[in-house]
C-alpha cells in the first residue's frame, strides 16, 4: 500500500474550532467517499501546540491506497475534484503540500485516539544521497528509536523514489511518526539514555542546521 500525507494549514482568519469542525465533519465526509481509499486519518495539533505561537501545521491527513495505479484513476474523479476544490474553504493554499510515501513500521502497538502522536517532517543531511539516507534511517536510526521504553508506536514514512524524479526535491524526504500514551510519557522519554543515543545519530543523516520541524497530534479514524 502507499500513503499520502498531506500537511495541512487553516486559512487566515479561521479559528481553531471552525477548522477542526469543517475538517472532521465537511471536508471529511468528501474525503472518504474518494474511489479506492482504504483508510483515512486526520491527525490534529493539540492545543498546548499553540501556547508559544503558531506550529508550522494545524495538522496532518494521511490516505492510503492499493498502490500508485489506484491514485492515478482519482485522476478526473468527481469526487476527487468536490474534494480538491473544498480545500479553498478552510485551508491556507500558501501552506503546505504533500509527499507520497510508503510505511515502515519499526515498533507494532496498538494505538487509540487518547495517545500523544508526534510527527516529526525529516530532511536528509546536504549531499546525502538518497538511498544512503533511507537505509540510515531504516537499518541504524530505526534499532535506536525502538529502544525508547516510552514509545508505544514507530513508523517511518520515506518518500517514494518518484518524488525525485527529473530532478525534483519532496517537500520532506520522510515523516517520522511516534505515539506515546501522554504528553508525561513524551516528557519522560526525553531523560532516558535511549533518546540521548537517538538524538546522538541525528546529525549523521538529518540536515541539522535548523531545527526539525513538529507537531504534537491527536487522531481521528476517519475510515
Amino acid at each position: 500500500m502507499v500513503k499520502v500525507i498531506y500537511f495541512v494549514k487553516r486559512k487566515p482568519g479561521m479559528g481553531l474550532d471552525q477548522f477542526g469542525e469543517y475538517w472532521r465533519t465537511r471536508h471529511a465526509d468528501l474525503v472518504g467517499r474518494l474511489p479506492g481509499l482504504r483508510r483515512y486519518v486526520q491527525c490534529r495539533t493539540i492545543r498546548s501546540g499553540y501556547s508559544k505561537g503558531e506550529p508550522i501545521y494545524d495538522g496532518v491527513a494521511e490516505l492510503w491506497f492499493d498502490d500508485v495505479e489506484a491514485m492515478r484513476r482519482l485522476a478526473g474523479a468527481l469526487e476527487a475534484s468536490a474534494a480538491d476544490a473544498d480545500r479553498a474553504a478552510f485551508l491556507d493554499p500558501r501552506v503546505g503540500g504533500s509527499i507520497l510515501t510508503e510505511e515502515r513500521v519499526k515498533k507494532e502497538g496498538p494505538i487509540d485516539a487518547r495517545m500523544m502522536h508526534l510527527v516529526e517532517f525529516v530532511r536528509r543531511k546536504p549531499g546525502m544521497d538518497i538511498a544512503a539516507f533511507q537505509r540510515h534511517w531504516s537499518e541504524t536510526h530505526g534499532p535506536l528509536v525502538v529502544k525508547i521504553p516510552q514509545i508505544r508506536r514507530y513508523v517511518q514514512s520515506p518518500a517514494r523514489p518518484g518524488g525525485y524524479r527529473n530532478g525534483k526535491q519532496p517537500l520532506y524526504d520522510g515523516v517520522a511518526e511516534v505515539w506515546f500514551e501522554s504528553t508525561e510519557a513524551m516528557r519522560e522519554s526525553a531523560r532516558t539514555p535511549a533518546y540521548r543515543a537517538v538524538r546522538d545519530d541525528e546529525p549523521n543523516f538529518i540536515d541539522v542546521s535548523r531545527a526539525v520541524p513538529f507537531i504534537i497530534t491527536q487522531d481521528f479514524v476517519v475510515r
